[in-house]
């Protein structure tokens, strides 16, 4: 992940979800990125300083005055050497503070001489998110080039419903990601098919494969972090939405299909990851077919070629890429799927991918260029699938 060896200020304040950053300085280290933590007075009250230091693998910064040149660390360095700065909670006043240029503590101080991404994850009542003076603050800080994460919509620690709950844990770690990766896809509208599709035979059965999703989510989360403008269309999956992308379900191949086909025109960049049925039920039965006879026959009707049609229909411009998955003759039979679809790039596989984290995969472009990847995560797959569309798109 991008996250690996960076350097992370994680900034605390004074909320009750406080006790979430206990949580995110795990998973942060888990990542392997350094993490300096630093804690206001008043998240003191929520959680340990103990206990934060101690998932976090460093001492917890929070006297300003105790970081005199002889310390270990002084201010200006946790501004200047970090990567990327995180506050994780944020209440209302660290916010308002650092839309007004206030720098009174440690941690407002630290990010006030920082030069590197600031991502602040508000965390308050719902009557104080859309006060209109927080709201200003907001606004403000986004246009000076701060990131911002959440808050949720649920059940509050006051009792209230509303917006006003502290992203998730792992939505934090995905805007970290998107806030350190360099914007390289900005500016492009990319689609990205997902998943399998399921073909009817009767209300309560399908044919169907045992596609995840993985793949095509891991590519649509890669682009967005990038900068890309993403549309996501998904077959059946038991993965969570994507945040920030536009999210189209579908089930069945012809849905699949009709979707893509309307997001085609303004696409720039096309990436099919989907597992989408070559073949469905000419018949698809009203009514549970009862288990009467001894042999049941389907007969099957070919389904539409939506990654054909965009091979003859791709304009200047248009940057297309397929996936090829061979249970034999893998190149060979991807280069021919370059070749008959038109396409700028195919990524081959093998069905050992369908239902798991990891991969392998040969990445062949439209000059032959043959490069086989060692088995990897699939997030880790997205991002190099990308680097080489950038390459070629440049």
């Amino acid at each position: 992940m991008i996250i690996k060896d960076k350097k992370i200020v994680l900034g605390v304040t004074g909320a009750i979800s406080a006790y979430k950053a206990l949580e995110l300085a795990r998973l942060l280290i888990k990542e392997e990125a350094g993490v300096w933590p630093v804690m206001t007075r008043s998240a003191k009250e929520f959680i340990t300083p103990l206990s934060l230091s101690t998932l976090a693998r460093s001492p917890v910064f929070s006297d300003l005055f105790e970081l005199t040149e002889g310390s270990r660390i002084s201010h200006i360095e946790l501004a200047q050497k970090a990567d990327l700065l995180i506050v994780a909670p944020a209440t209302a006043n660290l916010i308002g503070k650092l839309a007004s240029g206030i720098a009174d503590d440690l941690l407002t101080t630290v990010i006030s001489a920082a030069t590197a991404p600031v991502l602040i994850a508000p965390s308050m009542n719902s009557e104080m998110w859309a006060n209109k003076i927080v709201q200003g603050n907001v606004t403000r800080l986004k246009a000076h080039g701060y990131n911002f994460v959440g808050p949720a919509e649920g059940k509050l620690a006051c009792g209230y419903e509303g917006k006003g709950r502290l992203a998730a844990v792992e939505d934090i770690l995905e805007a970290a990601e998107e806030a350190l990766r360099a914007k390289d896809l900005k500016g492009e509208k990319v689609l990205v098919s997902a998943g399998p599709t399921r073909e009817a035979i009767d209300p309560v059965r399908f044919v169907s494969n045992s596609s995840s999703g993985r793949m095509g989510y891991a590519i649509a989360k890669a682009a967005r972090r990038r900068g890309a403008e993403v549309v996501l269309v998904s077959g059946p999956s038991y993965l969570p939405k994507p945040s920030n992308i536009t999210f189209v379900p579908v089930v069945s191949a012809e849905e699949m299909h009709d979707a893509c086909i309307r997001y085609y025109p303004q696409s720039t960049l096309v990436i099919m990851a989907a597992a989408v049925a070559d073949y469905r039920p000419t018949k698809s039965y009203p009514t549970k077919v009862k288990k009467d006879a001894k042999v049941l026959s389907i007969e099957m009707e070919r389904t539409a070629d939506v990654l054909k049609y965009m091979g003859k229909k791709k304009k200047e411009g248009q940057f297309l890429v397929g996936f090829a998955l061979e249970t034999e003759n893998l190149e060979e039979n991807a280069k021919k799927k370059l070749s008959e679809k038109n396409l700028d790039l195919v990524v081959g596989n093998t069905p050992l991918g369908l239902d798991s984290l990891t991969n392998q995969v040969t990445i062949i472009d439209r000059e032959g260029s043959v490069e086989v990847l060692p088995p990897l995560g699939k997030d880790d797959i997205a991002e190099r699938i990308l680097d080489i569309v950038v390459k070629q798109k440049s």
